[in-house]
């Protein structure tokens, strides 16, 4: 096919696997699989003889289908199969030549032919989601202990860890190859249903037929058509939407973590990474940028597949034509994403120094926190938040320590009870490190189910 468009993006980071699975070729030999499986699953059933069968069969290979007659053809009828089977009949001796396509239609096949293209998506993202988990895992893991600033708002809040930071996005990368899993079974099913869902022209046939097809290719059977019951094409889309977003916040922390004024993570370095036309001293955070892209038109995409189960009566009018555009851009961005992002993972550049600097950078303000319930158990929470609140203030309009300024107003009796206040940030992250472990874990547990 002529004249693709080109889009610098994709031309920079695809994935190339799972560009290669939606590509002109692969999907044409989707639908010659189906064709041939239906051959072999009716000669199975009495409906064709194995001879003819195995004739379709050997005529159904991608080499022997003339592409550009193809898509000629195909924006003659508005759909391929048509054109399809007719080069494939073209290539058989009278008889057998007359038993392609027997008793399916058209969306029979290339329902069954893009259920072959889920499956094999969901193993792409699957494979993707567990490197950029494995990534993760390897932050986590070694980073449990290093003391940062949490931030809500955009500013400093309490003390963490980095590791307790990155446990949260392995959790839900955990979560998400779950629902990959769980999708790639919902998706892989077999669609021989005829023209208005009845599989009328099969006869009494029609479901053993059904059923072979569906073993030959892998795929599950059901009882049901679904011609225009898009509802697992559009939580393939949903799964997809929710790794994308979770890619995209990673990209996001790690780009505002590398700002010049933070500078606690860093991409990969290398000669000319991320650099600048005009300003020599940039290392611009490249792969996180193109992962929010990527990120943000996968989700983006996905929405258009809720819009795609909105087909009336038997078969869709025009909103087929949407998944048409909508699942390979879905499933390549995604997959774009997800790839670069466990490529950052994986190479993330971590600066504890910076994160302990960051900490102490404002007087101790980060435990205010920690000094509040230092003192309340003396003073009452409220009393103490009061107190906190306004010796925080004082240090920020005129310098100093948080602690320091804080006694300066306490009571002596009060300082008595308290005790020594001196607080260190590495004593109060809390769960943090048992939160590094429990994603730990849940990782190693969703990771052996899958055997990967």
């Amino acid at each position: 096919m002529q004249g693709h468009s080109f889009r610098l993006l994709s031309a920079l980071y695809r994935d190339d696997p799972m560009v290669g699975i939606w590509s002109p070729e692969d999907t044409v030999a989707a639908w010659l699989r189906a064709e041939s499986a239906l051959a072999q699953a009716q000669a199975d059933a009495g409906l064709l003889t194995r001879e003819d069968a195995e004739a379709i069969s050997a005529a159904c290979r991608p080499d022997l289908i003339d592409m550009e007659r193809l898509w000629e053809g195909a924006r003659t009828v508005g759909y391929p199969i048509l054109p399809l089977v007719r080069q494939i009949a073209g290539r058989l001796p009278q008889g057998p030549d007359g038993r392609v396509h027997y008793g399916a239609t058209t969306q029979d096949v290339m329902d069954t032919a893009l259920a072959l293209q889920l499956v094999r998506s969901c193993d792409r993202l699957i494979e993707l989601a567990v490197a950029f988990g494995d990534g993760l895992a390897a932050l986590t893991g070694a980073h449990a202990k290093v003391v940062m600033a949490a931030r809500t708002h955009a500013q400093q809040a309490v003390p963490t860890t980095f590791g307790a930071k990155t446990a949260v996005f392995l959790a839900e990368v955990a979560r998400e190859v779950a629902e990959v899993r769980r999708v790639r079974s919902e998706v892989g099913v077999v669609s021989l249903f005829g023209a208005g869902g009845t599989n009328a022209a099969m006869g009494e046939d029609g479901a053993r037929v059904r059923g072979g097809v569906a073993r030959r290719l892998g795929l599950a059977d059901t009882e049901v058509p679904w011609h225009v019951a898009r509802d697992r094409i559009a939580r393939f889309g949903q799964v997809c939407s929710l790794l994308a977003a979770t890619c995209v916040r990673f990209a996001r922390e790690v780009v505002d973590l590398s700002r010049t004024e933070i500078g606690e993570v860093a991409e990969e370095d290398g000669h000319h990474r991320g650099a600048s036309s005009t300003m020599p001293q940039k290392v611009n955070p490249i792969y996180s940028e193109a992962v929010i892209g990527y990120g943000v038109s996968a989700s983006g995409t996905a929405a258009l597949l809720g819009r795609a189960m909105e087909a009336g009566h038997e078969r869709s009018a025009g909103e087929w034509q949407i998944e048409w555009l909508a699942v390979p851009q879905v499933a390549e961005h995604t997959a774009a994403a997800v790839r670069l992002a466990g490529e950052t993972a994986g190479s993330l550049r971590v600066f504890p120094e910076r994160m302990r600097a960051n900490v102490s950078l404002d007087g101790g303000l980060l435990m205010s926190e920690a000094l509040m319930m230092r003192l309340a158990p003396a003073l009452g929470r409220e009393r103490a938040h009061d107190l906190v609140y306004a010796a925080a203030a004082r240090v920020r309009a005129e310098g100093g320590d948080l602690v320091a300024t804080c006694v300066r107003d306490l009571p002596a009796d009060v300082r008595a009870r308290i005790g020594s206040l001196p607080l260190d940030p590495s004593g109060y992250v809390g769960e943090a490190m048992s939160a590094a472990a429990g994603a730990l874990r849940e990782w190693k547990t969703v990771r052996d189910e899958g055997g990967e």
